[in-house]
């Protein structure tokens, strides 16, 4: 279950990840900070999508948790000007995944938060983040994008959904589909 569940938002982040390459205007201030990050993504989708053992899931989480703590301690929130479009994706990707880490994921939360009032992230990226955290926190989710599998194979939101007649509201103005489609996206992927 938990691994369907990851494979499926690994391939998701995958897709979405590898759609954007910097234009020659566009491009990004840091570009070996990209790489580095485009690389430490790599990484933490070949684990989840190769069902790698436990040992080797669990260094290349530390070690992609331990780096992307000292990016935000460096340089703040790896926005789209700094890294790109994509690597800054990537960031929010390192991130979302450094589950066994809640205090970083808050911190990463905040300075995203900042980017996005600034136009340097994606508000659908910050929406993931936020429902991941408080997900984390046992707290209902305020977008809808946090599922998983039950034993009989039917998906279900991993906490409540906040005010759920008026999440498509809140998908809209983050830039996110409707709940409706996001789970036909969940249900074909299966």
């Amino acid at each position: 279950m938990r691994a369907l569940f990851l494979w499926l938002f690994a391939a998701l982040v995958v897709v979405s990840a590898c759609g954007d390459t910097p234009k020659k205007d566009d491009a990004p201030k840091n570009p070996a900070l990209r790489a580095e990050l485009l690389t430490m993504l790599k990484a933490d989708q070949e684990q989840r999508t190769l069902e790698a053992g436990q040992e080797d899931w669990d260094r290349v989480e530390k070690a992609n948790t331990e780096r992307i703590r000292q990016i935000l301690d460096a340089y703040g929130w790896p926005g789209f000007e700094l890294v790109g479009k994509d690597g800054a994706r990537a960031a929010w990707a390192l991130v979302q995944h450094a589950d066994r880490d809640l205090p970083l994921q808050r911190r990463g939360l905040e300075m995203m938060r900042r980017a996005v009032d600034d136009g340097d992230a994606d508000p659908s990226d910050l929406a993931y983040l936020v429902d991941r955290v408080r997900v984390a926190e046992h707290r209902p989710q305020v977008y809808g994008t946090q599922w998983e599998t039950t034993p009989e194979g039917r998906w279900r939101p991993r906490t409540p959904i906040e005010d759920e007649a008026r999440v498509d509201e809140r998908r809209a103005a983050a830039g996110l589909k409707p709940l409706k489609e996001y789970l036909k996206e969940l249900r074909s992927a299966k």
